[in-house]
């Protein structure tokens, strides 16, 4: 059954689907729904654990960060990683969800949530539902600002 589904929905696909979607498809019931759905988050978590307490050094390094956080979104999520003096992450937070292919974020909230958490610095991520990472406009305007 395994081999079906990843060949007729793809991994990524098949990690977006929801509880009641799953157990639309013939042979799957509620158990075995929600154990799929715990294997997808427990292999988040495990990602996302394996990056906890090593700095950020660079881009691919913020990629391997942010990814499990943000994989599968339906819309843009902008989100701030704050950083100690060791480039390590002391919190990510998600600070605004926008549209399939926008996101509002006014500086303010950046720095509001950058001051409260005493980060030493910060970096802002978000991520492309449509699969195209060439920055928009739009992206290339908020960075700017």
């Amino acid at each position: 059954m395994s081999h079906r589904l990843i060949n007729e929905y793809g991994l990524d696909k098949l990690s977006d689907l929801a509880l009641n979607e799953l157990q639309e498809i013939k042979g799957i019931g509620f158990a075995k729904a929600c154990q799929i759905i715990a294997l997808f988050e427990f292999n988040k978590r495990h990602a996302i654990s394996k990056r906890a307490g090593k700095p950020i050094k660079c881009a691919k390094d913020v990629y391997d960060y942010a990814q499990p956080l943000l994989s599968g979104k339906d819309k843009e999520h902008f989100m701030i990683l704050h950083l100690d003096s060791k480039n390590r992450v002391i919190k990510d937070e998600i600070i605004s969800i926008g549209t399939l292919n926008a996101s509002l974020v006014h500086p303010r909230e950046v720095f509001k949530s950058a001051i409260k958490e005493s980060a030493n610095a910060i970096v802002l991520v978000h991520n492309h539902p449509s699969g195209d990472y060439t920055p928009s406009q739009e992206d290339k305007e908020i960075t700017e600002r």
